[in-house]
Order: C-alpha cells, then structure tokens, then sequence
C-alpha cells in the first residue's frame, strides 16, 4: 500500500515503513523505518546509478530518524543535476501573486512542521513543508519586514501629529520592551548580531547561539541583566556540545 504523507512516498510492508523522494536532480532519498531506521541518498538507474551517501548506523529513535532524512534532503537538493544527456533547464523561481490568505497548519508526516499553502491568482496551489527551524526564520524575517519596511510606510503616510510639551526622560533607563528593543541593546552594547538569535514563534523567549556570543555574555551576565530589565532576565540552557543563553519575557507587572 503507497500514500504519500509531507512530499514523501509512503509504503508499508507488515512493520516496515519505507519512504522515497524524488529530487529534480535525479536524486533519490530513501528511508526505511522498522523499529531502527537508516536513509540512504542515491542516484537513479536513469542517471549513473550509484549511492551518493548513506547513514554508517541505525537510528534507534525515531525523531532523530526523521531529523537525519529531511537533513539528507536539504543536503542532496543543493547537489547538481545527475541526470544523463541534454537538458533544458527549467527556470526554478516561480514568482506570482497570491490570492487572499495563506492557509497554515500543522505538518502531516507527525513531525514538528509546519504547511504553508499558498493559492496563487493564476489558479495553481503550491504547498510547502517547512521545519520548525524554517519556520522560526520565517516569522522572525517577516517581523523585521514589519518593523523596518512597512512600518516605515505607515510612518510616512501618517499625519503629523502636534508636538506636545513632556518631561524630560533622556536620563530614564527603563530597559528593552519589545523582542525588537531586546535584539538592538544586544547589537549595540553587547556586539551581539541577528545572526546569533534565534526567537520561539510567541517571542517569548529569545535565544542566543553559538561562540563568541555565548561566552561574552555569560562573563557580562551581571551588566547583561541590568541592561535588559525588568521585561527580560537571562538564563543558559545546555545543548549537546554547546550552551545557549536564553532571554526569556517577564510578564508580571
């Protein structure tokens, strides 16, 4: 029996489960699952039959089984057409306007992933897969395209509104508010750049990966926790072979 669940050819054979995905550059990923899992990433008998690479142990869990097979897609994707005798190649951008709302909900392969359906005005669906950690990227891109881009427009298309007499509070430190604010006093007091934070999809909590970055704030956690309050307090979360300082959102008060 086939199905097809997340973009994967789906055939199950008593207990075992074994999936396929075609890639346009005539390359095979294909994962097999009976209580112990192995992915394998091939060429097509089309093109010079042969495997590219496949997994040296079993996986005995499952989540890292599926973490390693969507891996050796992203990885075989990038790889150049093996496919044999001349081709025309097809343009991969597709570029079109979409219809109304974008409908997104939770993967269908039983992974943490999210599916983004998209129906373009010239009548076509296009669906995509995206990992949890796409989909953080995605949101946190978006969100700068918010704060920088068009709330810049809206600014301009306001009115100007009177300036009123206030008090002076140049002096007034009451520390970060937004995620945005939080990501600005990272860069600029601490040399800490976006491309070191990650944010959760409710931008509760902001994480700060990788070296330097880690290890300069974890020295200046004192300054770093008087920089960011009172909204924001710093925490370090152990990973498998590294560490991660975590900014996580007080919301009392």
């Amino acid at each position: 029996m086939s199905e097809e669940i997340a973009g994967w050819e789906l055939s199950r054979h008593g207990d075992e489960e074994s999936y396929r995905k075609r890639l346009a550059n005539g390359v095979t990923v294909h994962a097999r699952w009976d209580g112990t899992g192995t992915v394998e990433a091939y060429v097509e008998p089309a093109g010079v039959g042969r495997t590219l690479t496949s997994s040296r142990k079993e996986f005995h869990d499952r989540q890292a089984f599926f973490t390693a097979a969507r891996l050796v897609v992203d990885m075989a994707a990038n790889l150049p057409s093996f496919r044999m005798g001349a081709q025309t190649r097809a343009d991969h951008v597709m570029t079109a306007e979409v219809a109304g709302s974008v409908d997104a909900v939770p993967g269908s392969g039983g992974l943490p992933e999210a599916e983004l359906t998209f129906t373009l005005t010239d009548g076509r669906s296009v669906t995509l897969v995206l990992t949890e950690d796409q989909s953080d990227d995605l949101v946190s891109s978006i969100h700068s395209l918010s704060k920088h881009v068009w709330s810049e427009q809206h600014e301009e298309e306001r009115p100007t509104a009177t300036r009123a007499e206030v008090p002076d509070v140049s002096r007034v430190d009451a520390g970060p508010d937004t995620p945005h604010e939080l990501m600005t006093v990272l860069e600029e007091k601490f040399g800490v750049t976006r491309d070191f934070v990650l944010a959760f999809v409710d931008w509760s909590t902001l994480v700060v990966v990788g070296e330097p970055a880690v290890s300069d704030l974890v020295d200046r956690v004192e300054e770093l926790t008087e920089a960011v309050a009172p909204r924001w307090f710093p925490a370090t979360a152990e990973r498998p072979g590294e560490i991660w300082l975590l900014l996580r959102r007080s919301f009392a008060g």
